[in-house]
């Protein structure tokens, strides 16, 4: 019995380093030059362990527009990470949920600026719902 608790423990701590020594996943995240929740928000995602670049840009809804960012799912900033765009405030979770996944969607959304949201002040009130960026309808992909 010990020898199995030994065993499990052993590969419990290989696994933790293999985790630990993980490349950070990268990303870019667009934001308007004036706007400084969004560079909360980027910290809160380096906290996560994430490695963010931020690129300050007068020409954010172009490019919203240009990654395929629904009038009605947009957020306050444009992430790009690994082949998708992450739009506005979502949570670290729902990003690494995502890329672990890899669903056949543009990307995911936390429209507009909800309070209590990742790198927003203010206390949250509801969940937050994060929404599919795909063809059609827009479709829950998350509730935290």
């Amino acid at each position: 019995m010990k020898l199995l608790h030994t065993l499990t423990l052993v590969i419990g701590l290989t696994l933790s380093g293999l985790i630990w020594a993980a490349e950070p996943i990268k990303g870019t995240l667009y934001k308007n030059p004036q706007c400084g929740c969004c560079q909360g928000h980027a910290d809160y995602l380096e906290e996560q362990g994430f490695e963010i670049e931020v690129v300050a840009t007068d020409t954010l809804a172009a490019f919203k527009q240009q990654n395929g960012v629904p009038e009605k799912l947009e957020g306050c900033h444009t992430l790009l990470i690994d082949g998708y765009v992450v739009e506005g405030h979502v949570p670290a979770a729902s990003i690494r949920r995502l890329l672990a996944e890899r669903p056949q969607i543009r990307g995911i959304s936390v429209p507009g600026m909800p309070a209590g949201s990742p790198g927003m002040g203010g206390q949250k009130t509801e969940p937050l719902k994060i929404y599919e960026l795909a063809e059609g309808m827009p479709k829950v992909f998350a509730i935290e």
